[in-house]
């Protein structure tokens, strides 16, 4: 019986072959990242344009949103954005953005971010460039003057519990929030919060359960404007959607007429910031309730705001 032939050496050869470009590939990519990040005097030339240039009103978007790193040597005054989702956010609050940006990046995908970024925006002059960080300020065509903000506004409101039938338990404001009776929980103030990845700073109002709602009365809000509500679900209670929770109501609505103005319902499992909002014809200011109720307050942990904005530039 003749004896089995030696395999065939040609296929050993090409793998090493492979083997070795595949080294030799991971070896470039290797040598080649310390020239992608930034140095610490490429942060602090960038931190100086802005301490000098940075108006008030202005903010920083980071390209990509994971860039964090950055967030240590920008001015304080200047707030700073990069979270998931970030490079579609209107950030209308801000007249002018300046786009800190890493395009050399792996993955950075510039084009996804233009696509996302740049509708309604024109950049002011070219970038600017520290090391492999381009720094380069738009005008926001998306920015809303803000004519009223709750959140800016929680010292002066009137707080309390109201029941179906129209009685009142009045939450005393101690400097920093207005608690009520009760858990500790049953409060008002402005907080820092993430929903769905976004930080907001908004206010905090827990649903206190049942039909009883937690109310915050506003005076001199003003008409001839859009009334904005929006708000969440906090963290990670908003995935929650167990059979036992409920939905959670935000509601707006005029003091004097108890007309409803604005409301947004929170089914259990909805993520992210919710918005509705009506434009308001030209009159008197006007005296507006902002409340929330859940008949199952578990894991409702609501966080909103009611602004009133004023029309888009050159609208």
């Amino acid at each position: 019986m003749p004896s089995p032939r030696p395999p065939p050496r040609a296929l050993p050869l090409l793998e090493l072959g492979g083997l070795l470009l595949v080294a030799l590939a991971c070896l470039a990519f290797q040598l080649r990242l310390p020239g992608l990040f930034p140095s610490e005097q490429d942060y602090r030339a960038v931190a100086g344009w802005l301490s000098a240039e940075a108006r008030p009103g202005d903010a920083v978007l980071l390209f990509p949103w994971w860039t964090e790193r950055a967030r240590l040597y920008l001015p304080s005054q200047t707030p700073v954005y990069g979270y998931l989702g970030s490079d579609a956010d209107d950030l209308d609050a801000h007249p002018r953005v300046w786009v800190l940006g890493q395009p050399g990046l792996p993955r950075a995908d510039e084009a996804g971010f233009q696509a996302a970024f740049l509708p309604g925006r024109t950049a002011v002059g070219a970038p600017r460039q520290a090391g492999p960080l381009a720094l380069t300020p738009y005008t926001n065509g998306r920015h809303r003057p803000r004519r009223f903000v709750a959140s800016e506004a929680h010292a002066r409101a009137r707080v309390y519990l109201e029941s179906p039938d129209g009685t009142r338990t009045d939450c005393p404001f101690d400097g920093r929030a207005h608690r009520c009776p009760g858990a500790s929980h049953l409060y008002v103030a402005p907080e820092w919060h993430e929903l769905r990845y976004q930080p907001r700073h908004c206010l905090w109002m827990h649903p206190p359960g049942g039909p009883q709602r937690l109310v915050a009365e506003f005076d001199g809000v003003p008409a001839g404007t859009e009334w904005r509500l929006e708000g969440g679900l906090i963290f990670e209670f908003a995935a929650a959607h167990a059979p036992h929770l409920s939905i959670t109501h935000l509601g707006v609505e005029e003091a004097r007429s108890q007309a409803p103005a604005l409301s947004i319902a929170i089914p259990p499992g909805l993520e992210g910031v919710q918005k509705v909002s009506r434009q308001v014809p030209p009159g008197e200011p006007r005296t507006l309730k902002l409340w929330v109720q859940a008949d199952n307050p578990e894991t409702r942990q609501v966080c909103l705001d009611l602004l009133a904005l004023g029309p888009r530039e050159g609208a």
